[in-house]
């Protein structure tokens, strides 16, 4: 759809709060639309800035992930449980400096994910080095990499304890979600999340603008949602929807969130329908306070989480939306059998347009466990890299948002890689393969992504691949897409 730069929506790039609060009889922690974007006191928070990713990307351009075990370890057994050898080795990598401490470290994590899974792997070795790393490192403290590897390492020692069992759930499934935290540390980390990266308002807006320009002519509208989480994606949508300059009046919004059945015992099907009920009051409540026709459903997932489409209620005539976002730093893991079935089974609907936010994972083919633990890495360095432009060093703000959302995602992470699990992969051509066509992204949704990159550092950077995908990197390292769908019956 070409589309002239003053057509694009206004979305608030400042945050998702709005002049229009909801009136609630909640205490003072419900969550309101406009707590979502706190004023932080960053005169607190002071610190020098620590670039690694360039190590980490040196690291990832040699010709194999193999680590000569036997000398790392050497140095290891050496440096051991002698006080003041250690005591003089940490002194020699403080006058070296950061870079040479950093490159020590990821020697150790390969040396500890080699004597884990690779040919000569030996538990006792593996312990050996985690003892060791653990000496170096803290998740608190820090440089970049000291704090990375401290999760890394946190990660293997779970391993090798009895295979990561801290971070199940009854079911079987990793745990990385963010239940687990108390729910104002959750809020908070979120809020900054948003507030100093474009992780979260890339995606959303980027959906947003597609389903905009997808349904500027109907008269109603249902959006199927896979994983509303707190449903802040909406609100800028409501809003966008009312505040139209031309064409009709604001056309009847409905959002159909899926709910998790939450098999196995663990009551985490019971925490998602509250959740997906609490959101959609928050939604109703906000609709109605700035005139914006709307309602809410929910559609409850089986037990395995797998989608049928005869149990979503249809209605004719409207404007049938498909939008899944999946596996962004502050989402929970969601297995690739149950987003195969909700996308398979959207396609059965015939969706106007599906609109899809993944994360970049880098490639996940053979390369074994050590490979794939190198790829996770190098992912999470330009993850740390990127948040750390926003997060001064060691500030509470930064370590807040690294304990809440990325050290349990990746200890779920490399747990999943060590059971031979799929981590990912590009939904995008699975689409492609099951019979989507990609649909143009405008001129104004690429303009409005680079207006969004603005706002923050300059070492993020926006790129169009394939006409209908727009990808957020950091550097030279992609971090999550957005891409727009449509069924490819429409087009004939």
């Amino acid at each position: 759809m070409d589309m002239s730069l003053d057509d694009t929506v206004d979305l608030d790039f400042s945050g998702y709060s709005t002049t229009t609060t909801t009136a609630t009889d909640r205490d003072d922690s419900y969550c309101k639309w406009d707590d979502w974007s706190p004023v932080v006191d960053w005169n607190t928070l002071s610190g020098e800035h620590d670039d690694f990713q360039d190590l980490i990307e040196s690291m990832m351009d040699d010709d194999s992930h193999g680590v000569n075990i036997n000398s790392t370890v050497g140095d290891v057994e050496e440096e051991g449980c002698n006080s003041a050898s250690t005591d003089t080795m940490v002194s020699d990598e403080d006058n070296n400096g950061s870079d040479f401490k950093g490159l020590r470290l990821v020697h150790l994590l390969m040396a500890a994910a080699e004597a884990l899974t690779g040919v000569n792997k030996s538990r006792d070795l593996a312990r050996v080095i985690l003892v060791r790393l653990k000496e170096l490192v803290s998740p608190t403290d820090g440089t970049n990499m000291e704090r990375l590897a401290a999760y890394f390492t946190d990660a293997l020692q779970g391993l090798l304890e009895g295979a990561g069992a801290k971070h199940m759930i009854s079911n079987g499934t990793h745990r990385d979600d963010h239940h687990h935290h108390h729910q104002s540390d959750v809020l908070a980390a979120f809020q900054l999340l948003q507030d100093m990266s474009p992780f979260v308002k890339f995606g959303h807006f980027t959906a947003n603008q597609a389903i905009l320009e997808a349904v500027s002519k109907e008269r109603r509208i249902h959006i199927v949602d896979y994983d509303i989480m707190e449903g802040i994606q909406w609100a800028s949508l409501i809003q966008a929807l009312v505040s139209r300059k031309d064409g009709p009046p604001a056309p009847h919004l409905r959002i159909t969130a899926l709910s998790r059945g939450g098999g196995g015992g663990g009551g985490g099907g019971r925490r998602s329908i509250g959740t997906v009920q609490e959101t959609g009051r928050r939604l109703t409540a906000f609709a109605a306070s700035i005139g914006q026709p709307f309602s809410f459903h929910q559609c409850r997932l089986d037990s395995d989480e797998t989608f049928r489409p005869t149990a979503l209620k249809l209605v004719r005539g409207e404007a049938l939306i498909i939008n899944c976002m999946l596996h962004l730093p502050h989402f929970s893991y969601r297995a690739p059998d149950s987003v195969a079935s909700f996308l398979s089974g959207a396609k059965t609907l015939k969706p106007k347009a599906v609109t899809l936010v993944e994360e970049e994972v880098g490639p996940t083919g053979d390369g074994g466990f050590v490979g794939r633990f190198m790829d996770s890495l190098h992912h999470y360095s330009a993850v740390y890299d990127s948040l750390e432009a926003g997060f001064p060093m060691q500030g509470r703000a930064r370590a807040l948002v690294e304990r809440v959302f990325l050290g349990p995602r990746i200890s779920a992470t490399l747990g999943r890689i060590y059971r031979g699990g799929q981590e990912g992969g590009c939904w995008g051509e699975w689409l492609e393969r099951v019979g989507f066509k990609g649909v143009d992204i405008s001129f104004a949704n690429h303009c409005q992504a680079k207006l969004l990159l603005g706002l923050f550092n300059d070492g993020y950077r926006v790129e169009e691949l394939a006409n209908n995908r727009l990808v957020l990197g950091w550097k030279s390292r992609p971090l999550l897409s957005a891409s727009v769908w449509s069924d490819s019956d429409l087009f004939n």
